[in-house]
């Protein structure tokens, strides 16, 4: 073994396991932007999502519902990724902060409780699945690798953010 260069037998598991998590993480994002952006399976719609709090959440509907759709598609293909992540990150622990975190952990305590009036152990959960992406980046099964992205002049890959 020769100690100047690292053992990389284990890198394409670990582009299948990003792969496997980011198309994972993408379609619950995609299908609950889809709610709120479109209606689409029984969800509220846009229109819903920015009336004024408490039956919306006012102009800060729309970067969430935005985010969560557009986000969610980034990580199905590997495009912006990272900055995908980034950005559902910071609307799960914004859905902690405002909603969830004052119901407790548990998503669920009875048939009556909804999503809206759940725990924050969802939001945990994927936060869980989207930090990898964000450390580790998409992976080499990435759309995003094959698109001519401005490189690092230091070390040739695709500029982080963009990744």
């Amino acid at each position: 073994m020769n100690p100047s260069k690292p053992e990389v037998q284990d890198r394409p598991a670990v582009d299948i396991a990003l792969l496997g998590v980011r198309v994972i993480v993408g379609i619950i994002f995609v299908a609950h932007g889809a709610q709120k952006l479109f209606g689409a399976f029984g969800g509220p719609g846009l229109a819903a999502m920015v009336q004024p709090p408490p039956n919306g959440m006012g102009p800060l509907g729309y970067p969430v519902t935005i985010g969560e759709f557009f986000g969610g598609l980034g990580l199905i293909f590997g495009f912006l990724s990272r900055f995908s992540a980034a950005s559902l990150i910071v609307i799960m622990l914004g859905a902690i902060g405002l909603v969830h975190g004052q119901h407790g952990f548990f998503l669920g305590h009875g048939p009556a409780d909804t999503l809206a009036t759940s725990g924050f152990e969802y939001n945990l959960a994927l936060i869980g699945l989207l930090a990898p992406i964000l450390i580790a980046g998409p992976g080499r099964i990435a759309i995003g690798r094959f698109l001519p992205l401005p490189k690092s002049a230091q070390t040739g890959q695709p500029i982080t953010v963009l990744e």
